[in-house]
């Protein structure tokens, strides 16, 4: 019987289109007065420190790829690196954050389009966001792609309208604050809390890696997936501290003010451009703000998809998730069980006050403890089983990529930390089931 494989369509535009589509490029829009009340206004700092973070993690991402270019990320990798055990705990965590990043996006989007429009209810948007994208990625990745691209103009469209907007006013009328202040802050300049906040910054990131999964359907060489991870975080970077620099100048109000009162921190951003620039881009960018996240879900979904596939076809998982779809190239049984799970955890979230926050929290200690056993898949490929021609570069930049992930990680709630920790166990157990019936 021949083993299962996916269909080559995706070009290189088409992987940076699921990599931005992903990240998002407003998404420091949400967190930008959470961070300009803690670092005392030097977000943009912040943003900068929080690029090289997970440059780490990048870098990591490309070599791997490269060599095993296969679906499944980061499952993979780490049994390509590290043997068969670490590869199966690798992707299973990596499940938690795939399984649920597109629930979050679907909760959001369905949270935010009901505080548009009151009369229609948060599930009845969060369903239609659900549908529509469900199908895109039915209908395969090439379509989902095109469809994607639009979705990304539109998201660039409105942040560049907000950058040539906001350099116009700063230009006319100067800035309420120091031209330096994004990077040095107000006040007194506290490195440790700057440092502090990274783990708040890293979140925005989370979603280029979701390119890797796509490694068996890239038309180029192996090493187009890693071009496509490296130009995406550079972008993602460049756009979050350009935006968060612009954004801290056009701020009248103080980080201390707005540290006393938290309950303004969420919607600084709009209130900024609200006042600065014009009302109607303030609603423009929540709209965008909005839909950005159901499509935002979509790449996560197809993400999901391809990594149960890859454990599927490898006997980690029930073998009927292997299969894919001979008209449209992709694994159905793979999406319909992802987006069955998405459907039953958005619904359980929804259902509780602090729903959206505790998902967010899980899928940030999943992604990130996978980001770990990525950089130890690198060490154990290149350096202990001495697979390819190791270098310098492939025993420092994992080490120090890990210990900032590690770092993330105990800075996160201790219900995340515990969530990850029992479903990491659950894990082990449900491998040495598979080991015993083997």
């Amino acid at each position: 019987m021949a083993t299962p494989a996916l269909r080559r369509t995706l070009t290189l535009r088409d992987l940076i289109v699921y990599g931005l589509l992903f990240i998002g490029p407003l998404a420091p829009v949400g967190v930008f007065g959470v961070l300009d009340a803690r670092t005392g206004g030097a977000v943009a700092l912040v943003y900068l420190l929080a690029t090289l973070a997970m440059a780490f993690t990048a870098w990591s991402y490309a070599e791997m790829s490269g060599v095993v270019p296969h679906a499944g990320s980061v499952f993979a990798y780490a049994s390509e690196g590290m043997g068969r055990p670490a590869g199966f705990l690798a992707g299973w965590l990596a499940m938690l954050d795939y399984l649920l990043i597109p629930s979050v996006a679907y909760l959001f989007s369905g949270i935010a389009l009901h505080a548009l429009v009151p009369a229609v209810p948060a599930w009845v948007f969060t369903l239609a966001a659900f549908v529509v994208t469900t199908t895109l990625n039915l209908a395969g990745v090439g379509v989902a792609a095109r469809v994607g691209l639009v979705v990304l103009v539109a998201e660039i469209a409105v942040l560049a309208l907000f950058v040539a907007m906001a350099l116009f006013v700063l230009s006319a009328d100067g800035p309420a604050r120091p031209w330096t202040s994004p990077l040095t802050g107000l006040g007194a300049f506290n490195l440790s809390i700057v440092i502090g906040a990274i783990s708040v910054a890293v979140m925005s990131y989370l979603g280029f890696d979701a390119i890797a999964s796509f490694a068996e359907e890239s038309t180029g060489s192996s090493r187009q997936v890693g071009r496509a991870i490296l130009f995406c975080l550079a972008v993602a970077g460049t756009l979050f501290v350009l935006q968060t620099w612009l954004a801290s100048l056009l701020s009248p109000m103080d980080p201390a003010d707005l540290a006393a009162h938290p309950e303004r921190q969420g919607t600084v951003f709009y209130d900024v451009t609200r006042a600065a620039l014009a009302p109607w881009l303030a609603t423009v960018m929540s709209i965008t703000k909005a839909v950005g996240p159901a499509f935002s879900a979509m790449t996560a979904q197809a993400a999901a998809a391809r990594l149960l596939f890859g454990m599927a076809r490898d006997g980690r998982l029930p073998r009927a998730l292997a299969r894919v779809d001979e008209r449209h190239g992709v694994p159905r049984a793979a999406l319909v069980t992802a987006a069955t799970l998405t459907l039953f955890v958005s619904v359980w979230a929804a259902r509780r006050a602090d729903g959206l926050d505790l998902l967010v929290s899980i899928v940030d200690v999943g992604a990130l403890a996978a980001f770990t056993l990525l950089h130890a898949s690198v060490v154990g490929y290149f350096v202990v089983r001495k697979k390819g021609t190791a270098r310098s570069l492939h025993y420092l930049v994992p080490v120090l990529g890990a210990l900032v992930t590690l770092w993330v990680i105990a800075e996160a709630s201790t219900l995340a930390q515990a969530v990850g920790t029992t479903w990491a166990l659950a894990g082990l157990v449900v491998f040495g089931v598979q080991r015993g019936r083997s």
